[in-house]
């Protein structure tokens, strides 16, 4: 059995693990992750017995129970990169006995659900709209770095994905990654269901032009036009294609859903979504803890 070095596991001088500064025995099977630090105290407005657990950085944390199911939240920050650290220290909580540096003889399997904010793609999905990830395609090469087993339906989006959209020479090769099938079932009832494209920026990445100009300018009329089987591109976010990617390879299953904020097509941009967003939260602590 492998034993991790002080330099890859790496802890607290407490025995947390060095990022989020949790515990095993502080997070449930159920976790909610949000990018922004402040959507933790929202989403704990709905939770019983709230518990803070902790604040790094941007990681910050409670607990609490919906219809008597524990919920952990958590936020991320923004990125994929911010992800690749959450998803790999959320599996040694759950899957490494932190004291022995070994892994559990019995393995947890996660239900990891980002609830977040996008951006539109197509002119008919407005802003409000709520999008769930059937599918992401990942920009920013992040799991290039991870052996990935072949899987012929994966390899065949990317290939579908690459020729469709005349996929730029000189941009990073983008990769696909897929949702958790079950928890997808789960938000049908009030999600429209897509492909995410997931960005590793804001602005240049996702098309938007300010004084820097742009290396291909029609890069998000080529994705808005993208197809796969009955699925079409949805929207633009940052952080679902690293999460897909890594809750496969470490056996959890993983969800985004996203209120779209602004549609990229048309201009528009709905301010104030406070409201909209306590929505999507209710339905999704719903849908999760039925």
């Amino acid at each position: 059995m492998t034993t991790y070095s002080e330099s890859e596991l790496v802890l607290n001088p407490d025995g947390s693990i060095f990022h989020l500064k949790l515990f095993p025995e502080q997070i449930s099977d159920n976790i909610i992750l949000v990018g922004d630090p402040g959507r933790v105290a929202l989403v704990g407005q709905f939770l019983e017995r709230v518990e803070k657990l902790a604040s790094n950085r941007e990681f910050i944390s409670l607990s609490g129970y919906y219809h008597n199911t524990k919920i952990t939240v958590l936020s991320t920050g923004i990125g994929t990169d911010n992800i690749d650290i959450v998803v790999n220290e959320l599996d040694a909580l759950a899957n490494i006995n932190l004291d022995l540096r070994k892994d559990n003889t019995a393995m947890r399997r996660l239900n990891l659900i980002r609830i977040g904010t996008s951006g539109s793609l197509q002119p008919d999905l407005p802003a409000g709209t709520a999008v769930a990830s059937a599918w992401s395609v990942g920009l920013d090469g992040l799991m290039k770095y991870y052996f990935r087993a072949p899987d012929p339906e994966r390899e065949l989006f990317e290939y579908a994905f690459i020729e469709s959209v005349n996929w730029p020479e000189q941009l990073p090769q983008p990769y696909a990654t897929r949702a958790s099938a079950r928890l997808l079932s789960m938000v049908d009832s009030f999600c429209t269901t897509g492909i995410t494209i997931a960005a590793h920026g804001f602005y240049g990445p996702q098309g938007r032009q300010l004084r820097a100009k742009l290396a291909v300018p029609d890069l998000n009329a080529r994705l808005q036009s993208f197809r796969f089987g009955d699925l079409r591109t949805t929207n633009f976010e940052m952080e679902s294609s690293a999460l897909y990617g890594l809750a496969q390879l470490l056996n959890h299953e993983a969800l985004t859903v996203c209120l779209i904020i602004a549609n990229r097509m048309t201009g528009n941009l709905l301010g104030d979504y406070s409201c909209a967003m306590k929505d999507l939260i209710y339905k999704t602590l719903e849908s999760i803890t039925r």
